[in-house]
């Protein structure tokens, strides 16, 4: 019996290649996307999601070493389905011709103005880890809602999450119109390498570098999902109870492993001992233990979780306080198979350590304190643009001066994480935190070429406004009528 040959490198950059050529020319055969098409493949998106939706939690949870059944329903396999059933409510809607206003004197001259959204072509998805379900099938609702074909790479940190989510692309669609490649940084580099008609990537801000540099070589134009450290002000007026009941949600779900989590936190001097407590209250009435509870999330491998860790070294040789909120007083250091970190406090960091350089992404929550309100302003504006910056209080004016005075991708008022939920609300970062933004009708415009189409009236406009030669007075007339204040 013959050995199986082995896939090289090689092979699966020629796969790649040949099923984006497939896409393509299928694409091109199909000609005008109708709305039925465009449902009938978000319908199986969604009909796949619910059939293997225990699967997903369980390949999840073997990925992670140990995720929560109830947070991988509620932020991959629901937030995957929900994108799909907005765009298959709304998709008729968006693909109508927006008819535009014609200038002035063309429009008396019965010239008319109109977009027509065009489907772009092949579109390529690159996952993360964090929520790989998720972070499939959400662009994928707008990208087929646009009617592109998609090819998708998937994360290797999650493996058997990416064996799952490749048999449900596989059972739902055929290869022509979406098809699954996984595999390590050389698929990865590959794939962001192919001529894509538009890529999206989600990930950390040093691959987009990457990413970026890849698709440059043939003008692939780029969506890119970021990061960042997302600031959270609490103001004097808010209810240091009720904030930090909602902040540390936010920063324990998934365990702190979400693009818009909290990363660090600016509070009234005065209070700190006052949030410290609340936090600690927070965090132990939703896990009065943590090692062997089944609803914290684990750190999803050695290679964060001691990374992690070292942020808490260097605090720690530094002098800095750190509080770990421990409630049940466990060994972290006898773990059996997981990589779980207690949420933990830093009071009053210093600048220059690394936990205020890099975005967390894990369950350490820097507190820094502020005199004035408008030194939480000065001290955002003074680092990278993140991808959300938060707001819990009560005071219109703080309000406001956060909200027009910062610049982020996206704000929440009194509370954390939930404006990606909008679909509504277009989501993506901005400089340093991504690139272009989707969800909803924005999504649908990404992944769409908005075609300018203008009809002409019978009457030849170009001759009558002496556009044309031999040149005259109506040429001037018309200068005239142009150039003038």
């Amino acid at each position: 019996m013959n050995a199986p040959e082995q896939v090289t490198q090689g092979d699966i950059e020629q796969q790649m290649k040949a099923t984006l050529q497939m896409q393509r020319e299928d694409y091109m055969r199909e000609g005008v996307v109708s709305a039925e098409t465009r449902i009938d493949r978000m319908q199986r998106a969604v009909d796949v999601l619910v059939k293997y939706n225990d699967k997903a939690v369980e390949a999840l949870n073997t990925d992670f070493s140990c995720r929560p059944r109830e947070i991988t329903l509620l932020t991959d396999v629901g937030a995957g389905i929900a994108p799909l059933k907005h765009a298959i409510k709304h998709v008729r809607k968006w693909m109508k011709p927006e008819k535009r206003p014609t200038m002035f004197p063309f429009n008396l001259l019965g010239g008319r103005s109109r977009v027509e959204y065009q489907p772009l072509g092949v579109v390529g998805i690159i996952a993360p880890w964090n929520f790989p379900v998720n972070m499939v099938f959400s662009p994928l609702a707008q990208v087929l809602a646009a009617g592109n074909r998609a090819m998708i790479k998937p994360s290797e940190f999650t493996p058997a999450t990416s064996e799952v989510i490749a048999e449900m692309i596989e059972e739902a669609f055929d290869p022509k119109e979406v098809a699954i490649f996984a595999g390590g940084p050389e698929v990865g580099q590959a794939f962001s390498s192919l001529p894509f008609d538009h890529m999206i990537f989600t990930g950390a801000t040093s691959i987009a570098r990457h990413i970026l540099t890849a698709a440059a070589q043939n003008l692939v134009p780029v969506t890119l999902e970021l990061g960042g450290k997302s600031p959270v002000v609490i103001s004097r007026s808010a209810d240091i109870t009720k904030t930090l009941e909602r902040i540390m949600v936010g920063k324990t779900m998934n365990a702190g492993q979400i693009c818009l989590a909290p990363d660090y936190l600016l509070v009234p001097e005065e209070k700190l001992h006052e949030v410290i407590e609340a936090a600690q209250a927070a965090v132990t009435q939703m896990f009065p233990k943590i090692l062997d509870n089944p609803e914290y999330t684990s750190v999803i491998n050695e290679r964060h979780y001691m990374r992690l860790n070292g942020y808490l070294m260097e605090a720690n040789e530094r002098g800095q306080q750190v509080i770990p909120i421990n409630p049940a007083n466990e060994d972290f250091n006898q773990q059996a198979g997981t990589y779980k970190i207690p949420p933990t406090l830093i009071p009053e960091p210093a600048d220059d350590l690394k936990l205020m350089e890099e975005e967390l992404f894990g369950p350490l929550l820097p507190i820094r304190t502020y005199k004035a309100f408008d030194d939480c302003i000065d001290y955002i504006n003074s680092k990278p643009r993140p991808l959300a910056a938060y707001y819990f209080g009560e005071d219109a004016a703080e309000e406001a001066a956060f909200t027009s005075r910062t610049t982020s991708g996206g704000v929440c008022i009194n509370d954390v994480i939930m404006h990606v939920m909008q679909e509504e609300l277009p989501f993506g970062g901005v400089g340093p935190s991504g690139m272009g933004a989707y969800h909803g009708f924005k999504g649908f415009q990404t992944f769409s070429h908005a075609k300018s189409v203008y009809s002409q009236a019978k009457v030849n406009v170009a001759k009558l406004g002496g556009m044309a030669p031999p040149f005259g007075k109506a040429t001037e007339k018309t200068i005239k009528m142009q150039i003038k204040r």
